[in-house]
């Protein structure tokens, strides 16, 4: 893959069968991507984001300044968050199957005595995928016939450097666990977008004007949820 050096901003290019030059800046790092048309020349590219150089450093800054969790240990009080809001944790150690309930108040981890960290975050883990099973087959099926594309699968997975992603191919596409933790309307958002990339995969002006008019106000939800606390984990690129 070829790169462009601009100082300590470094930039992956990609070539893609697209019309115009795409420039991204990815949390949670800040890292930097480019996509340009096939034929486009190296020093074109660097011209251009020499330009955007403004712009990169400030996302960028955004990002590394932007609140992060602190570890979850899987503790009595600590603060976790569902769908947006924050819930206290209760734990209660006892011999049976472990799950996990919630209240209005709060949210009740069950597990073995002496259970590890690794387990109690397994357990949470899977209660997360599962209601987002319950909620994410609903605005599939909702906005798939408003855009009239077809999903085949969906996949949920914990992803490291994007809230979702799609196979235009294969019309899959995939959610990151951590959105359970946000607004349900925000989820939604990200659910639109990977849709739309069934009718057009890349983020070119077809796309922006597709996303405009199914979901008018997707640049506010876009921002509300890059703003909201990143996970603890120490995050990896997965692509």
């Amino acid at each position: 893959m070829e790169q462009i050096e601009l100082g300590d901003i470094q930039i992956q290019v990609t070539r893609k069968n697209v019309k115009n030059v795409h420039l991204s800046v990815h949390p949670p790092e800040g890292r930097v991507t480019l996509v340009a048309p096939t034929n486009t020349r190296l020093d074109v590219a660097r011209a251009y984001a020499i330009t955007k150089l403004p712009w990169i450093r400030t996302q960028r800054h955004k990002l590394q300044n932007q609140a992060r969790e602190a570890p979850r240990e899987y503790l009595m009080r600590e603060s976790h968050y569902l769908w947006g809001r924050r819930y206290l944790l209760n734990v209660i150690e006892r011999d049976a199957k472990p799950c996990v309930m919630v209240d209005h108040k709060r949210i009740t981890l069950r597990v073995r005595p002496g259970s590890t960290l690794e387990k109690r975050a397994e357990v949470m883990h899977e209660w997360h995928k599962a209601l987002l099973h319950d909620f994410v087959p609903g605005i599939i099926e909702k906005w798939s016939k408003k855009l009239g594309v077809n999903v085949n699968r969906y996949f949920l997975q914990r992803m490291k450097t994007k809230w979702g992603s799609c196979n235009a191919q294969k019309h899959n596409i995939r959610l990151n666990t951590e959105l359970v933790k946000k607004p349900k309307d925000l989820v939604e958002y990200v659910v639109v977008h990977e849709l739309v990339h069934l009718l057009e995969p890349t983020h070119n002006d077809r796309f922006v004007s597709i996303l405009s008019q199914i979901y008018p106000s997707w640049r506010e939800a876009r921002t509300e949820l890059n703003e909201l606390p990143l996970s603890a984990e120490t995050w990896q690129r997965n692509n």
